[in-house]
């Protein structure tokens, strides 16, 4: 049964957007813990000084993966090599970068078995915080739900058919959350 009213609906499309986006998030942070193998995407976050403007490194160089554990970036002026290497440095990505004067290399160490706990560990907190924002989308759905009751917005059954509606919004995102979480953990163990 669809129920007919507007305010319904527009906290129904922001609860899908919270969820949605909260589980975007929780992947992105998941794409930049690196497990052993190279990953383009652990440098996403990190910026270097081009002429001036703080840009992506990906914006200033190719960046390609080589031989599986090694990150090749090729800047496309050779007088960035330095920056880019400082900047690197400074990042503490825990991989030191190696500067052959054309290209920087990123050598991803094999990971130790404490490490790879260690950075399950680390995921399932991730996976733990995203939850818990998800539990906050619900709280605030169900108050303005509530309200919406209250202020005879809503008939009981209205309110109840929407109660389910936000559950079922909810247990989606958490089973999703829970998939990526299981997707990253096997990731990291694999060797």
């Amino acid at each position: 049964m669809a129920i007919e009213n507007e305010k319904y609906e527009m906290l129904m499309m922001e609860t899908m957007e919270r969820t949605d986006k909260t589980v975007s998030v929780l992947n992105q942070e998941y794409v930049t813990i690196r497990a052993g193998r190279a990953n383009p995407h652990i440098l996403d976050k990190v910026r270097v000084d081009y002429y001036g403007t703080p840009s992506p490194i990906n914006q200033v160089g190719n960046i390609s993966v080589s031989e599986g554990r090694c990150l090749v970036i090729a800047p496309w002026d050779i007088s960035m090599l330095k920056v880019i290497e400082k900047q690197l440095l400074a990042e503490n990505l825990g991989i030191t970068p190696t500067n052959d004067g054309k290209v920087i290399r990123l050598v991803f160490p094999v990971l130790t078995e404490e490490r790879r706990k260690e950075l399950t560990k680390e995921v399932k907190k991730m996976g733990e915080d995203a939850k818990v924002a998800v539990r906050n989308i619900r709280r605030d759905a169900m108050d303005t739900l509530k309200k919406m009751k209250n202020d005879k917005e809503l008939s009981e059954d209205e309110h109840a058919i929407c109660e389910q509606e936000i559950e079922k919004v909810i247990t989606d995102a958490v089973a999703k959350i829970d998939k990526l979480e299981q997707e990253k953990e096997k990731d990291i163990m694999s060797v």
